[in-house]
């Protein structure tokens, strides 16, 4: 590790922790993400005229960086993970910046395209991070700080945007520029203040497809299916059938993640309390209530409640959202310490595949009957529960699933 800038000695000591490092990392980019997020559904509804079709279009397109970044193994060879971690976020503002000057489909395709470039492949740069920096033992409460700075950082954005919407109407262009501008921005500064941080051991270089990591690409495919559903159709419901405008959509996140702020380490710590298996079956369980939930309030079963139920869901599925983490502490305790670089480049491809087709072709079914693609929603999460059966209560190498023993790992 190189020596960080000149700087009082508290901060320096800041400077030096890989977990601080990760905190701000994950600030920056939720800070950007999320008043992407906050806006794209009302601005694609209200600027640009989109239909449920559009914006599973948009959708499926936004998720292909995300299906394409098994090719960041590439650019680990000739770049540490850090490094590709901060363009990433560069890019990342970029997109946003330039999201409000281009009010049609064929502009949000292309900006949302920019946007997710950087987006995703910060996402594979910072899972390998925290899976190499981060000891074992207490990776899941550190991972639950993580979570923390994530929330805060959406608090932030949302609660801005809320605030300032209702009181300046400042118009989409503005809002989107500030917010890119302000993440490209601070990525820059944490480029110029943190050191380099560096893992253990060093990292595979080529890719890497393990047949004892099976479960784990199982978890992680199904995890991208449910989660793209709910992330595709789960805000556009609200502004479509429930009539959420843009200070209402920002509030709503903001109870979210103000929760979140909190919450975050108190799940982190839960994860290590209960472990990976129970975790992961919490957090599909629930995901099953909220999408049969949702498929109930889109079809009018809450009357004049539904308002205030399909908000109520909304803001349960974000908090359980950080249970996410379990999947993968579970990576951690049964892979080689040099797969961690390659296996979380694949792995994010993995968990785009069905991204990339789900939302368009259930954009077609949206025009239908928006209830059956929550109910589908729902069928996947239950198969995403009955997979977290195979999960041991102590996974370790030679203990991947519950039909494997702790034994020695063969070369494979």
């Amino acid at each position: 590790m190189t020596d960080a800038p000149s700087a009082p000695r508290g901060f320096r000591t800041l400077l030096q922790s890989p977990t601080a490092f990760l905190m701000v990392l994950a600030f920056v980019n939720w800070l950007g993400f999320a008043s992407w997020n906050a806006l794209i559904n009302n601005f694609s509804k209200e600027a640009a005229g989109f239909t449920g079709q559009d914006i599973g279009i948009l959708q499926s397109v936004r998720e292909i960086p995300g299906f394409l970044a098994f090719t960041a193994i590439i650019l680990f060879w000739i770049m540490r993970e850090q490094m590709l971690a901060y363009l990433s976020l560069v890019t990342l503002g970029i997109g946003i910046a330039i999201t409000g000057f281009y009010p049609t489909l064929g502009g949000l395709l292309l900006t949302t395209t920019v946007m997710s470039l950087g987006f995703h492949y910060y996402e594979t740069s910072q899972q390998s991070l925290q899976l190499q920096l981060l000891p074992k033992a207490e990776a899941p409460r550190l991972l639950g700080k993580v979570a923390g700075a994530s929330a805060m950082a959406q608090l932030l954005a949302f609660g801005s945007i809320a605030v300032v919407w209702r009181a300046f109407q400042p118009g989409y262009v503005v809002v989107f520029m500030v917010a890119g501008l302000a993440t490209a921005t601070l990525a820059l500064a944490v480029w110029l203040l943190f050191p380099r941080f560096q893992g253990t051991v060093p990292q595979n270089k080529g890719f890497v497809l393990r047949k004892r990591y099976w479960l784990y690409y199982a978890l992680t495919f199904m995890s991208g299916a449910r989660r793209q559903i709910f992330m595709a159709f789960g805000g556009f419901l609200l502004v479509e059938r429930f009539g959420y405008d843009v200070s209402a959509t920002a509030t709503l996140l903001l109870a979210t993640y103000g929760i979140n702020t909190f919450m975050g380490p108190m799940l982190g710590k839960l994860v290590g309390r209960v472990g990976e298996r129970a975790t992961i079956q919490m957090e599909n369980v629930s995901l099953v209530a909220v999408f049969v939930g949702y498929a109930l309030a889109s079809r009018g079963h809450f009357a004049e409640l539904g308002y205030i139920v399909a908000g109520s869901l909304f803001v349960i599925d974000g908090i359980f959202t950080t249970l996410m983490l379990a999947q993968r502490t579970y990576f951690q305790k049964i892979a080689d310490p040099a797969d961690i670089a390659p296996t979380s480049a694949v792995a994010f491809t993995i968990n785009h595949i069905a991204a990339v087709f789900l939302p368009v072709t259930f954009g077609l079914i949206w025009i239908y009957d928006p209830a059956i693609v929550f109910i589908i929603g729902a069928g996947v999460a239950t198969m995403s529960l009955s997979l977290a059966f195979l999960v041991p209560r102590h996974p370790a190498p030679g203990n991947e699933t519950t039909m494997t023993q702790a034994v020695p790992v063969a070369a494979e």
